[in-house]
């Protein structure tokens, strides 16, 4: 699976004992930066780079890692179409896939080690959303909150008159 891992100062460590364990395991990864250089270098803005990797099919998940997990999977679920959660068990990291459809696992760098965020990215990657009955209509509700609090897609809007034509 193409994979983007992102990180900021506080997951940079973490996130780049990732990628070699991954690729290892036969995923293609994008690293999408947080070198832990810069201390101001905050989780908004790597949680947005990996949301619109995914958004954008350049891959077809994502991992954020951060200090806790939280501020990044806030961030992340800012983004129209992007279902990230916090997984720090194999538990929630399968089961946010098979019965949410998440596609960005955000991980905790001073939460766990390196030897369980390696089993959780592998499990959530190795996971497959069950689109079925239940599933399907809890991601449709979820998907209808984001819309009404969002509005209208780009590609709905494409699909109004355009500004300052009449309807005939």
């Amino acid at each position: 699976m193409r994979v983007a891992l992102a990180a900021d100062h506080g997951g940079a460590a973490l996130k780049d004992e990732l990628i070699p364990r991954l690729a290892d395991a036969g995923h293609e990864i994008v690293d999408l930066g947080g070198d832990g250089s810069d201390p101001d270098d905050d989780y908004p803005k790597f949680a947005r780079r990996a949301g619109e990797a995914v958004r954008g099919g350049q891959v077809e998940r994502a991992i954020v890692v951060c200090g806790s997990g939280v501020g990044a999977a806030i961030a992340a679920n800012k983004l129209r179409g992007i279902r990230a959660g916090v997984a720090h068990d194999t538990y929630s990291a399968h089961q946010g896939v098979e019965h949410d459809d998440m596609n960005v696992l955000c991980l905790g760098a001073r939460v766990i080690g390196s030897a369980l965020a390696t089993e959780l990215a592998i499990t959530f990657l190795a996971a497959r959303y069950r689109d079925e009955g239940r599933f399907r209509r809890r991601v449709a509700e979820v998907a209808a909150i984001e819309d009404a609090e969002m509005g209208p897609t780009p590609a709905d809007l494409g699909a109004l008159p355009a500004e300052g034509s009449r309807p005939r």
